[in-house]
């Protein structure tokens, strides 16, 4: 199974970037895919996360209302629309993929992992 993330940039504060997840592999029609993201001398925290069936969401505090993830079936490929970005929005984002359709927020219930792409929001 791969994940491969992409979208990554530069970009300035209030501006808006979409990152993609491609998985080859496998699909997670029984389960769920997520972002993730870590700052240099943090922990990885959760984003978002997408039941891969019914489409059903759930967001970290905070970036609701201004992140927006999504999937793709035919493409089987997971997107996380970012807008109004803030410079504590900088990170190395990860997708990550699990079975099960619960919402899991911890990094250590997915099994697998994307290489990550870096954002990076300036002031």
């Amino acid at each position: 199974v791969q994940l491969q993330a992409s979208g990554g940039g530069l970009v300035q504060a209030g501006g808006s970037l979409r990152l993609s997840c491609a998985a080859s592999g496998r699909t997670f029609s029984s389960g769920a895919m997520g972002w993730f993201r870590q700052a240099p001398g943090k922990e990885r925290e959760f984003v978002a996360i997408i039941i891969w069936s019914s489409g059903g969401t759930y967001y970290a505090d905070s970036v609701k209302g201004r992140f927006t993830i999504s999937r793709d079936n035919a493409k089987n490929t997971m997107y996380l629309q970012m807008n109004n970005l803030k410079p504590e929005d900088t990170a190395v984002y990860y997708c990550a993929g699990r079975s099960g359709y619960y919402y899991a927020t911890a990094p250590e219930n997915y099994s697998y992992w994307g290489q990550g792409t870096l954002v990076t929001v300036s002031s």
